[in-house]
C-alpha cells in the first residue's frame, strides 16, 4: 500500500505536474524524468487512457518519491474509483460538495477547482488542503492577489495559464502552488518522443523555482 500524500514533498516544490490524455506508454517515461528533475507531485486526470491503471502504477513505483493524485474528479464515483487506485491526493475542476467533505473525513488532500471569490471561499471553509484556482488564464497573478487582498489565510493553487515563464508571478502574488499541464508535457514533444528535450524542461523549471525561492 502506497504511503499517504506528503506535504514535505509537495513544500519541497509546490508544483503539480498534470496528466491529461498522454498515451498510457509513455506515462513512466515522463514521470521518471519529472521525478529526476526534482519535481515531487503528479497528477493524472480519470479522463485519460487507463487513468486509474496508470494511477496505481504510479503510486507504486514512485513511493516515497513523489505525490500521485487523481484529477478531473467529478462524482462520488470517480472519487471512490481514484482512491481504490490509490491517488493520494484529489483535484476537482469544479466545487463539488460531496466529494470535498468525504475527502475531508477520509483526510485524503483535495485541491477543488473554484472561480469565483465566493466559490473560492466556500471551498475552503469546506475544508479543502488548497483551492485550486480555474481556470486562472485569463484571470491571470492580479486575480490571485486581488482574491487574497482580503482573504489572505487562503492557500490558492491557480491552474490554466501558468507557465514556465510566469509561474513566479503567481507565487508573487500570494500562490501556494501551481497547476502546470500541456506547457509542461507538450503534446508534440510527447509524440515523437522527444523524452531529452521534455527532461530539460523539467530540469529548467526546477532550477527557476529554486533561483526564485532562493532569492526571496
Amino acid at each position: 500500500m502506497p504511503h499517504k500524500f506528503s506535504r514535505e514533498l509537495f513544500d519541497r516544490i509546490p508544483i503539480v505536474g498534470i496528466l491529461r490524455n498522454v498515451p498510457p506508454l509513455t506515462v513512466p517515461v515522463l514521470a521518471r524524468d519529472y521525478c529526476a528533475a526534482g519535481l515531487t507531485t503528479l497528477e493524472v486526470t480519470i479522463n485519460s487512457p487507463e487513468a486509474f491503471t496508470t494511477i496505481t502504477r504510479l503510486a507504486q513505483e514512485f513511493d516515497g518519491q513523489m505525490n500521485i493524485g487523481a484529477g478531473t474528479v467529478c462524482t462520488p464515483q470517480d472519487l471512490e474509483k481514484a482512491l481504490t487506485a490509490g491517488a493520494q491526493f484529489i483535484v476537482t475542476p469544479i466545487l463539488q460538495e460531496e466529494v470535498i467533505k468525504t475527502c475531508v473525513q477520509e483526510q485524503i488532500p483535495i485541491f477543488p477547482g473554484a472561480y469565483s471569490p465566493s466559490e473560492i471561499y466556500k471551498a475552503w471553509h469546506l475544508g479543502a488542503t488548497m483551492v485550486k484556482v480555474f481556470p486562472a488564464t485569463k484571470l491571470g497573478a492580479a486575480y490571485i492577489k486581488e482574491v487574497m487582498a482580503p482573504m489572505e489565510y487562503l492557500q490558492l493553487l491557480p491552474t490554466g495559464g501558468v507557465t514556465p515563464d510566469n509561474f513566479t508571478e503567481f507565487l508573487d502574488a500570494g500562490a501556494k502552488g501551481l497547476g502546470l499541464g500541456s506547457q509542461l508535457f507538450q503534446k508534440q514533444l510527447i509524440e515523437e518522443g522527444r523524452w531529452e528535450e521534455l527532461a530539460t524542461i523539467f530540469k529548467t523549471l526546477v532550477e527557476k523555482y529554486n533561483t526564485y525561492k532562493n532569492n526571496r
